[in-house]
């Protein structure tokens, strides 16, 4: 959808400010209802244990999907439209120094040179390339000729395209790299660092800002210049985050799924939390202040998601992050379910390991961040829950079809009088605001069937969370795609057969009880769907395709 050059009329406006509020007001009358309806309903103890995890799980999804009305209503508010902000092109008077930083660990060969060669032909002038090789030589993973022979291949890319090369005793991950980088540019480096200096380079001045790009980074030639432009006119700015496109959309369903799967949190989100002062880092294509970073004492190293948690340092330091919403940067998207659990499990795993840091920081200084920031920061932290979530809606249509136990308490006639205005009304409204910004149903659904599937890994990753496990940080793999046995996706494969099963034992309870025909039937549905849902499974495990397969697929 094209920018607006001139604000919407006065009916349009109302209209975009009535959609995400009509979609608040039937979800609260929708949780209002549920929750009487659980307090009244005279059922047995087991069926109102089970009634009681049902209605947490949706009062879950309430709670989210008025979190994310208030993100559309904010950008609606602030822009008079659901339009995209508009980025002038800038003529910077001045050029400060900044640092471009690629961490990389055992990456491709050719996706680090790919890589290396966008960022030489950044426009900005002012600007010193350094790649932090991050490879583990200290332990085993290839043959001992293997390993000398890529450490080898890493300086002589360097060599070639005239960039720096830094390493060091490894610890801390990326966050570790990143940080006794920092100090080597302040000129504090920890004993054990090597540093090539292939660029030829003499600096005169420590460089004021620092971009980080994962390894798989193509930004556009003018990357720089916009925001180096915004963080000068904003002395309050810890960093700028930018979103990320996946190159092989077109070409691999699990790349293109988990792209468009992102394009609701990079589009009206990310734009939302920007307008609270609640953007946190996705850890690639940002600028960061360094002297924000030196605040903070550096990226957190305690967490695998290092740049979530980082974010909230900067909150807490009374830093200002902000967000633009405009494509510079091309990556590489996972190339298969195996690659794409990977990340998702990484991601989970760290983003719900904060969350006590979240509740324990509140409970100790409630006006450390503002209402606003904590209500982002609770929303943000909690999300991955929805495996869970996933889970319990699956399941109970399959409790009350083979064990006959009640879950909803509500007569037909009312499920139908509640439920459906609230379901047509929410979901209309998602898929009407992100088609404001070009986005089709299909593509949606697309990025909503992959999260719908990697419950289990959901499920792990915040059991492991709540019980303190860090984990360890792991690159999403790259350069090729392998489809998953059977029995790596025991959990969908085991859930999608009970699905069915209930299905057809509910057709059989119809045709020969009839009673209660409406609850049966609604149940049936629900399995059916479910069924449909997890058997995408196979289709993704499938992940590559020819260009001809995807003539509709992309945007």
């Amino acid at each position: 959808m094209a920018n607006k050059t001139s604000p919407p009329s006065s009916s349009r406006f109302a209209l975009i400010m009535a959609v995400p509020v009509a979609a608040m007001a039937v979800a609260a009358v929708y949780l209002m209802v549920r929750v009487f309806l659980f307090l009244v309903s005279d059922y047995a103890w087991y069926e109102k244990v089970i009634a009681f995890i049902l209605l947490l799980a949706e009062t879950f999804i309430l709670v989210h999907g008025i979190g994310y009305f208030l993100e559309i209503l904010s950008v609606a508010w602030a822009r008079r439209d659901f339009s995209r902000k508009e980025v002038p092109s800038v003529e910077l008077s001045s050029f400060p120094p900044v640092a471009i930083v690629m961490p990389s660990y055992k990456e491709p060969l050719e996706v680090v040179k790919n890589s290396l060669i966008t960022f030489y032909n950044l426009t900005y002038p002012n600007k010193y390339i350094y790649f932090l090789d991050d490879t583990r030589y200290d332990i085993e993973w290839g043959t001992p000729e293997d390993m000398a022979a890529y450490r080898k291949a890493i300086e002589d890319l360097c060599e070639y395209v005239g960039v720096d090369l830094f390493r060091r005793k490894w610890h801390g991950a990326k966050a570790g790299i990143i940080n006794d980088f920092l100090q080597f540019l302040d000129g504090t480096a920890k004993e054990g660092f090597v540093f090539y200096n292939y660029s030829g380079k003499t600096k005169t001045e420590t460089e004021k800002y620092m971009v980080v790009f994962d390894a798989d980074s193509n930004p556009f030639p003018d990357f720089l210049e916009p925001l180096v432009h915004e963080i000068e006119q904003r002395p309050d700015l810890a960093f700028i985050q930018t979103p990320q496109y996946y190159i092989n959309f077109d070409t691999n369903r699990i790349a293109r799924a988990a792209g468009l799967q992102q394009t609701v949190f990079y589009e009206y989100i990310c734009e939302g939390k920007a307008s609270k002062d609640a953007t946190f880092c996705c850890g690639t294509n940002v600028l960061f202040r360094r002297q924000a970073l030196e605040s903070v004492g550096g990226f957190d190293e305690s967490s695998v998601t290092e740049d979530f948690a980082t974010s909230l340092q900067f909150h807490l330091k009374k830093w200002k992050t902000t967000y633009i919403n405009r494509v510079r940067t091309f990556q590489i998207g996972p190339e298969d379910l195996g690659g794409y659990f990977k990340q998702q499990f990484r991601w989970s795993l760290g983003t719900v390991g904060l969350l006590r840091k979240v509740i324990t920081t509140f409970l100790k200084n409630p006006r450390a961040l503002t209402p606003l920031q904590w209500w982002e920061y609770f929303l943000s932290s909690t999300w991955y829950f929805i495996g869970f979530v996933f889970f319990v809606m699956m399941v109970c249509p399959v409790i009350y079809i083979f064990l006959n136990i009640p879950v909803y308490f509500a007569r037909p006639e009312f499920y139908f009088l509640v439920f459906v205005p609230y379901i047509i009304i929410t979901l209309t409204t998602f898929y009407w605001t992100l088609k404001q910004r070009s986005y089709t149903i299909k593509d949606l659904m697309s990025g909503q069937l992959l999260t719908f599937i990697t419950f289990p890994v959901f499920m792990k990753a915040c059991l492991l969370a709540l019980a303190g496990v860090k984990g360890t940080f792991g690159i999403t793999p790259k350069g090729s795609s392998h489809a998953l046995p059977l029995k790596a996706m025991w959990p969908q494969v085991l859930l999608v057969l009970t699905c069915f099963c209930a299905v057809v034992w509910g057709i059989n309870r119809i045709i020969f009880e009839r009673e209660p025909l409406a609850g049966l039937a609604v149940n049936v549905f629900w399995c059916l769907y479910h069924t449909t849902i997890l058997a995408s499974i196979l289709y993704f495990n499938k992940p590559v395709e020819s260009i001809e397969d995807t003539d509709e697929g992309g945007r």
